[in-house]
């Protein structure tokens, strides 16, 4: 906190340092400037920050944009964060909330369970930001399914400034070469994103469990959550057991998110809030205590909880309008179809050969008739694949795989390779060609030969039809298919009809870091023109589509409703522009196999989301009532257009209706009391939320300031849609320098996500941080010219607002932190700017209290000041200044003080009497002195005195 010179400037000492080696910030520098000095064999002398000069006057102006590049250059802000001074994000008030309930522990374990689309990535981030600020952690790994990898580290580096490594199977070789002798990929790096899947593996978990870091995040923890079944995917139980060992660590913090953390199995629920807390597994849930319990280690919330929170209103779409279009299917089709159904029956209905051999037949009866309900190409694919399940060692396999391919079972961090078609063929084929395999190749030949003829295919006339409507009314839509051939049949279809529209088609063939550069690629050519894009399942989870596209386009049916919801969740999220997303869902009223799946699951679906304003996952037997109605109606033997359902008869379906109703009654109620009693309350995060502003300015600052002192240092603007762009070329050499030399005009956008090579209007973008850091360097420079001095360090302002002569000091306040830990206290050092005013002379001053001065500098000036008055004035001023020292002194304490108080509010409300173990004992906060005073400025009433 000290200021020193050495190498010819002056550096802020930093906190790492030791009495060997200084670790320096340069004076109006960011992180990327701090240097490290050796004592006794670098020349380093104390110094003090120089008074302002009556020399240096300027105006109201420049002593906004003083103000403004102090903020914007803070990185370890005052406040109760740490974290918020050095992030690219504004947190929304209500994402303050798993903070501070995550601050209230002493290991952070915790389940963020709130809605899809609310934001739980950033509130994940702002907790491991927080934690590793403050030392609380030293390192992060993020466990994701590798589809979201190259998303996290996107968000964690842009938004939070942690740089991370990817550890996956096409990464880990390169990571691994270089290591020293039993180290380990985590120990080399602080934060890192893995595989879940890959880092299960018995010869990679050892390693993990290792060296794991102190902090790890689970993202789609729900894929971890284990029934003790012994039913289960294998692939979960090893997810579960590694959870389980990885939270055998008592002082391992924890952060578990997802969307739905209850999916009707209560003892997988029970093992996924155990990870929290082991209490939590045996605990009841219904009791007071239970609720508290829980309560302190869960956050969930809708989107109806949070639209408007503290007065702060949260963008998402207004409405979500959702609408089924039916189709019927063409003669040819029908022809094709009534064949395909004709086969799938006979397969069915034979009962000859082992349970096995007929539930493989079964299984590869349906996938037939699913394809061949998607598209003709799907079809063809599948008449050309063997079933998976011919694999299958018994009947039980049989039906796993089946369930898993065709019911869309598949686990949601196994949707990269979710797409591919599944297999018809329930045998191998014979060389000498049986009379079954002549009929499935004549099926084949038909369905290619049907995919050649898009004119024929009626859903794809329908889908091109909606398409062309949604672009029209301003919608650019995703188009959700079930399998890759018919992605491409779609795709290829859709850019010979749609010539001027942009149209991308995204699968599970690609690498997710390829499908990540498709889509940015898709927004990025197409701009403000039109684009579709076609994709498969392999985008429905967890993927962020909403800055770019507002309606979806079901162009198949999931058999799981819980994917439909995801699929519409990639943009009816937190951010979307838009008022207003679109669902659409294409079904076949002829086809009979789209009927039970909208009746039996769709449509239940969608009415308990709209009833109850929650989405719940289907009940486990979902897929073997399902398959039950299905296999029911092909045994009767009906015509294919019949294969629709009497719900008189089908009391399965009803069951299935009525207990999934009641499962979405009680997730609601339960919801409700379990955080009617939550701990945080409104005013502890609004209090949160105004000592972060008061440190940091509000978000619309950094816009401002950007905007003016390009102005002022005569660069050229010119306004866009999402910001402005500045042309530096005429602007003095130390900007041009500082921001790179750019040979362009640079963008300046508002939010991200930001076009390649623009600036966002945030305090951590680089290109802001270093316009912050040249206006504050020049300021502190009175050789360079004025032209290249935005702002400046004193000013006389004439004005009517005040009837008396008032003066304003801009102070930077220095405050030392050591925030207790379990491994002992961690120094840190708070900046922050205030302004302070007195009216009568600086021997005799009265002080403005806050209010008094806010208004102040909402003052602007109405009159010129002499500039002879103006300097003389301000060398009497200048000259007095020494007299206020005991009072800034006690200000830097106050600040102190509040800043303590602060850091115990937000530690301590959850943990009554235990709140001095960790929120009292060993926080120390001290001020340093002397305060330095950057600016000085006179308001003086204009000559015609105060109106």
């Amino acid at each position: 906190g000290s200021l020193v010179r050495a190498r010819g400037r002056e550096w802020v000492v930093q906190p790492e340092s030791t009495p060997q080696l200084l670790i320096v910030r340069p004076l109006g520098g960011g992180a990327a400037d701090v240097a490290g000095v050796l004592i006794g064999i670098e020349q380093v002398e104390a110094a003090s920050f120089p008074a302002p000069s009556p020399d240096d006057l300027g105006d109201d102006r420049s002593a906004r944009l003083l103000r403004d590049a102090l903020r914007v250059g803070f990185r370890s802000s005052g406040g109760p964060f740490r974290c918020l001074a050095g992030i690219a994000v504004s947190p929304r008030p209500y994402q303050l909330v798993p903070l501070l309930l995550a601050l209230r522990q002493d290991t952070v374990r915790l389940l963020i369970a709130d809605d899809v689309g609310i934001g739980k990535t950033i509130e994940a981030g702002l907790i491991a930001s927080e934690m590793l600020a403050t030392g609380a952690a030293q390192r992060l790994s993020v466990l994701c399914p590798p589809s979201l990898a190259e998303q996290w580290r996107t968000e964690l580096g842009e938004k939070f400034g942690l740089e991370a490594v990817l550890v996956l199977p096409g990464t880990i070789r390169r990571l691994e070469r270089g290591l020293a002798q039993d180290e380990s990929v985590f120990e080399r790096h602080r934060v890192t994103i893995v595989s879940t899947d890959f880092i299960k593996a018995e010869h990679r978990r050892n390693d993990f469990l290792r060296a794991a870091p102190d902090l790890v995040i689970v993202d789609e923890a729900h894929t971890v959550a284990s029934d003790d079944s012994g039913r289960g995917n294998t692939g979960r139980s090893q997810r579960y057991r590694l959870m389980r060992d990885l939270a055998a660590a008592e002082d391992r913090h924890i952060i578990l998110v997802t969307a739905t953390p209850h999916s009707g199995n209560d003892t997988a629920f029970r093992n996924l809030i155990g990870i929290c807390n082991p209490d939590l597994v045996t605990a009841d849930l219904g009791s007071e205590a239970g609720r508290v319990l829980l309560a302190d280690h869960m956050v969930q919330r809708r989107r109806k909880d949070i639209r408007s929170f503290l007065g702060a209103d949260t963008q998402f779409p207004a409405d979500r309008v959702t609408m089924e279009v039916a189709y019927r299917l063409s003669p040819t089709h029908r022809a094709l179809f009534d064949d395909v159904v004709a086969y799938a029956r006979g397969q069915v209905q034979d009962r000859s050969g082992t349970r096995l051999q007929q539930r493989i037949r079964w299984w590869s009866a349906l996938s037939l008739l699913r394809s061949m309900a998607s598209s003709p190409a799907a079809a063809a694919a599948t008449l050309s694949t063997r079933a998976a399940s011919v694999s299958a060692a018994d009947e039980t396999g049989a039906n796993a795989l089946g369930a898993a391919e065709i019911l869309d079972q598949i686990e949601d961090d196994s949707l990269d390779s979710a797409d591919a078609t599944p297999g018809a063929i329930p045998h191998p084929d014979d060389a000498g060609g049986s009379s079954e395999t002549r009929r499935l190749r004549h099926l084949r030949d038909c369905a290619a030969e049907l995919a050649t003829d898009p004119a024929s295919d009626a859903k794809l006339a329908l889908l091109t039809k909606h398409v062309k409507a949604l672009i029209k009314d301003g919608y650019d839509p995703i188009v959700f298919a079930r399998f890759i051939p018919t992605a491409h049949y779609v795709g290829d279809h859709l850019r010979a009809a749609l010539k001027s529209t942009s149209v991308e088609v995204v699968t599970g063939e690609l690498p997710s870091e390829e499908r990540a550069a498709r889509v940015a690629a898709l927004s990025e050519a197409a701009g403000a023109h039109a684009k579709v894009l076609v994709a498969t399942d392999c985008l429905s989870e967890g993927v962020n589509l909403q800055d770019a596209f507002q309606a979806v386009i079901h162009y198949d049916l999931a058999w799981n409703p819980t994917r439909h919801e995801q699929r519409e969740g990639r943009v009816d999220r937190f951010g979307q522009p838009a008022t207003t997303v679109k669902a659409l869902l294409l079904y076949g009223e002829d086809n009979g196999i789209d009927g039970i799946v909208l009746d039996v699951l769709l449509r239940k679906h969608e009415t308990i989301r709209r009833d109850l304003g929650i989405s719940v996952p289907v009940p486990p037997q979902s897929d073997t009532v399902l398959a039950a109605l299905l296999e029911g109606v092909l045994l009767r033997g009906h015509d294919s257009e019949q294969l629709t359902l009497d719900f008189g008869t089908e009391t399965a379906a009803q069951v299935l209706d009525d207990e999934w109703r009641s499962t979405a009654e009680q997730e609601e109620s339960g919801r409700r009391s379990r955080f009617a009693h939550a701990r945080i309350r409104p005013q502890e995060v609004q209090d949160a939320v105004n000592a972060a502003r008061v440190s940091l300015g509000a978000p619309a600052d950094v816009d401002s300031f950007t905007h003016v002192v390009l102005s002022e240092c005569s660069a050229l603007i010119t306004s866009t849609p999402t910001g402005f762009s500045a042309d530096i070329g005429n602007s003095p050499i130390g900007l041009v320098d500082a921001l790179g030399r750019p040979r362009a005009p640079i963008s300046f956008v508002r939010d991200l996500p930001a076009p390649r090579g623009a600036a966002v209007l945030t305090r951590t973008d680089p290109r802001v941080a270093a316009i912050g850091r040249y206006t504050l360097d020049a300021a502190l420079d009175p050789a360079l010219p004025a032209a290249a001095r935005p702002a400046r360090r004193c000013g006389v302002i004439t004005t009517s607002g005040v009837d008396r002569p008032t003066i304003a000091l801009l102070v930077r306040f220095r405050t030392h932190l050591h925030l207790p830990g379990r491994t002992g206290a961690s120094a840190h050092l708070a900046e922050e700017a205030r302004v302070l005013a007195f009216t009568g002379t600086p021997t005799q001053p009265n002080w403005l209290i806050p209010d008094e001065v806010e208004r102040l500098l909402m003052l602007r000036p109405d009159a010129n000041t002499p500039p002879d008055l103006a300097r003389n004035t301000m060398t009497g001023i200048l000259h007095s200044l020494p007299t206020l020292t005991p009072h800034l002194d006690a200000y830097a304490q106050a600040v102190a003080d509040t800043l303590r108080d602060d850091h115990i509010a937000v530690r301590q409300a959850a943990r009554g009497e235990r709140a001095g173990a960790l929120g009292v004992r060993g926080l120390t906060v001290t001020p340093q002195l002397p305060v330095d005073v950057l600016g000085v400025y006179l308001y003086r009433p204009s000559p015609g005195g105060a109106p």
